[in-house]
Formats: C-alpha cells, structure tokens, sequence
C-alpha cells in the first residue's frame, strides 16, 4: 500500500511537471511571436512565464522599449488569472476550440498587470502629455485651478510638484459569466495616490456579445466604484494652496474637474453626487459611486438623454466614508 501511494504521488508529480513543461512551452512560442510581430513599435524583454495552481499565468520581469523613445517602462508581472491550473490547460488549447469556445473560457477569468514603473520625467510620458494637451486644447489649461488639480491629466511637472519620482501602477480586470449576466470587476491603484475597486454588471451573455465585435450592445444593470484618497487629495490641496488658491477655490477648482469628468461622459451631476464628492476632496478618504436603473439599459443609447437626465435614468448617487 506505501508503494502503491508513493508511485501514485511521483505519477502525479511527473504529470503536473509534463503539462507545466508543455504549457510554459507554448505560452512561451505565442509570446515570442507576438513580440516579434510588435518589434517596429516597440522592443520588449522578459525574464520567464510562471503558472500557479490557483490559475495564474504570467510573464515576469517585463521591459518595455518604446520606438524612438529612450526610458523603458518596466512590469513586475503581467498575464492571465483563472480559476485553477486546469483552467490555464483549456485556455491554452482555446485555439483549437473557437467553434465552441464556452468549452475553454471558465466562468471567470482576469488579466492582470503588477508593479508597472513609469518615471514621471521619462521621454514618452513627457510626450503624451504634450499630444493630449493639443487635442484638449481648453483656455483654461494653463491656470493654476486645471494644473494643480489635474482637470486635463497631470503633468509630469505637476506631478513632481505634488512629490511623484514615478509612477507604480498595478490593475486586474476580471470577467464573471452566469447563466443571466456577467459583470466585469476592475481593480486599479497608484502607489501613494489612489486606489479604485469597480464592479459593472452587465445583461446577457458574454460570449454572445463578444462574438459581435463592435456591434456589441451591453446593458447596464448595476455599476459600483469604490474610491480611495491614499494621499492624493491633500497633495494636489497643498500644491493648489503654493500657487495661491484659497480652500474654498481648490474645492470649486475639485468641482470643476468632477463636471468636466462627468461632460466627457455625457452627465450632468446632480446633488446626489456633487454633495458627497464635495465632502470627499475636503477631506474624506473614501468615496462610493452606485447606479442601479430600474431596467438593464443600453450604454450606447445613453449618449440619446440629455446630460441632466442621466443621473436619474441610471439611479446614479455616492456615499463617503
């Protein structure tokens, strides 16, 4: 019986190695052709792919060399989470099954990016900025209420004014599919600014929608984002005070942001968003966004409403702790 168990036990070690080998193998390969294909835009090295039990899959010590840039963006781990190592074996085969692609895709699935280093004073950072500020192109860029406060992107000046080196971003985004709906879960951060936590939960079913490109219509039912100050706000509050603005100013300039936000989105603000988030940049830490509409609606139809009948169309309101 001890042999027996034994042997069962190095036959299951030597079978999860084997697929593990195999898996690596061909992530690998895809990942090398892809690397290849995207080598007039960009150079990208990476130390190796590593895979867990818990269904995580990812390429570690990422480099990134943008095209006519100098200063790299570097990730700690980028890839795939799943809900088990056999999860990873089906996606791996998802080639092979597109005729019925339920078979590969598991009831959830994420993809995930650690520790992305970007230098607030690096070339292609500088540059973008320059780019979006052309397309924004607002009179009031260059006052001290939009820079402070970041009303069109902060600067890499800006940025260094509030006591940023660089930039650490980390972000998952999971999808989850039921028999009814799906829901897409984002979680984001910045290190020593902000962290967000949004779940949006959609109609219908996700294979169908995906299967229709940009003829997909989801339907809204329910939207949650958690928003939390991990030193942010009282940067930009300092930074906003060093150039000369009041705190009742640094507030209206903070308003002025959320409703140039909000235009972008085709919203209105009204009270039951405005009060709380008010609140929230004079000093809370916690900021909780809903919107719960009575009936799944269409986000491309929602563009058709004026902007001050939006927030009640989708039940839109916001709590602050």
């Amino acid at each position: 019986m001890r042999n027996l168990i034994i042997g069962a036990v190095l036959l299951a070690a030597l079978g999860y190695g084997g697929s593990k080998f195999l898996l690596h193998n061909k992530v690998e390969k895809g990942v090398d052709k892809a690397i290849i294909a995207s080598s007039p835009f960009a150079r990208v090295n990476y130390e190796g792919v590593s895979s867990t039990m818990g269904g995580e899959l990812t390429m570690d010590s990422v480099e990134v060399q943008i095209t006519n840039f100098n200063d790299a963006i570097t990730i700690e781990r980028m890839g795939i989470d799943t809900p088990s190592y056999f999860s990873l074996l089906r996606i791996a085969d998802l080639a092979e099954n597109v005729g019925n692609p339920n078979d590969a895709i598991p009831e959830y699935f994420g993809f995930i990016a650690e520790g992305i280093r970007m230098r607030v004073d690096a070339d292609y950072f500088r540059t973008l900025h320059g780019e979006l500020q052309k397309v924004v192109n607002q009179a009031d860029s260059d006052k001290p209420a939009a820079v402070c406060t970041g009303k069109y992107g902060f600067s890499p000046a800006t940025l260094e004014a509030l006591g940023y080196s660089e930039q650490v971003v980390s972000v998952a985004a999971y999808f989850r599919r039921d028999a009814s709906d799906f829901s897409v879960s984002l979680k984001s951060s910045v290190e020593d600014m902000w962290t967000i936590d949004a779940e949006l939960t959609l109609a219908g079913n996700m294979i169908a929608e995906l299967s229709q490109g940009p003829r997909a219509k989801p339907r809204l039912s329910a939207l949650r984002i958690e928003y939390v100050d991990q030193s942010l706000n009282q940067r930009v509050s300092d930074y906003c005070g060093r150039l000369g603005l009041s705190n009742e100013e640094i507030v209206a300039a903070q308003l002025e942001k959320l409703a140039h936000i909000g235009s972008s989105l085709g919203i209105e603000f009204d009270e039951y968003l405005i009060d709380p988030y008010t609140e929230f940049v004079a000093g809370k830490s916690r900021l909780v966004i809903t919107a719960k509409p009575l009936e799944p609606i269409s986000l491309s139809q929602i563009g058709l409403y004026k902007p001050s009948d939006v927030p009640a169309l989708l039940d839109l309101s916001a709590e602050v702790f």
